[in-house]
């Protein structure tokens, strides 16, 4: 049996009080390369190096911070293609590395002494510290507002869901979006990208038997 103790209760306010939730939209291809050459510009090169390995590798944020140089330069310079294991699922995933984002991940390891275990992106914390989702987050409302959007209408996932809604819209391949996001069922992919009827029947009437 529990007792009052009599204290008045304080109100505490929802950690959402006052924002945006649900699912955050894509970012389209003229803002990914808007905020790429306001970070070129600014010779930003950690943070042209994270935003691009975000969009290519379409991880969870969680899992983008986690990254360390052996999972994307393995030998001192980037790879083709990289396989991380989800922090979420437990399960690899493997994503390609574009030649630009090549380009900025060598670039931004030329400015910095790191080994092979070494966490790609530090923060404040220090060079034996990843960034933290809280950090990286920030980073990408100043890269999104840095552009002139509305940050509070975009975040980590956007960046996440960029390259794999793009994907979709171009080939309707929705197994392929899948394994590239590391869904383990394809429902999560259909309810990831917001696939309506209408885009099923879009990819229906392309296909004659």
């Amino acid at each position: 049996m529990y007792y009052s103790t009599g204290k008045p209760k304080i109100p505490r306010n929802p950690w959402n009080n006052g924002k945006l939730t649900g699912q955050k939209p894509p970012l389209l291809p003229k803002h990914v390369w808007a905020i790429r050459t306001r970070l070129q510009l600014g010779e930003r090169v950690r943070d042209l190096a994270l935003f691009n390995l975000a969009i290519d590798s379409k991880l969870r944020g969680c899992d983008v911070v986690s990254l360390k140089v052996e999972d994307v330069a393995p030998h001192g310079y980037a790879i083709n293609r990289a396989t991380v294991r989800q922090r979420k699922t437990g399960r690899p995933v493997k994503f390609e590395i574009t030649e630009h984002t090549r380009q900025a991940i060598d670039d931004y390891l030329l400015t910095k002494e790191k080994n092979p275990n070494d966490f790609m992106f530090t923060g404040k914390r220090g060079p034996s510290r990843n960034l933290t989702t809280r950090q990286y987050a920030r980073l990408v409302s100043q890269w999104i507002s840095g552009i002139g959007l509305d940050a509070s209408q975009f975040g980590t996932h956007s960046l996440r869901r960029t390259k794999a809604t793009l994907i979709y819209r171009r080939t309707g391949n929705l197994r392929a979006v899948q394994l590239l996001l590391g869904h383990t069922k394809i429902e999560s992919t259909v309810r990831y990208l917001g696939v309506e009827v209408d885009d099923a029947l879009d990819i229906a009437e392309k296909v004659d038997v």
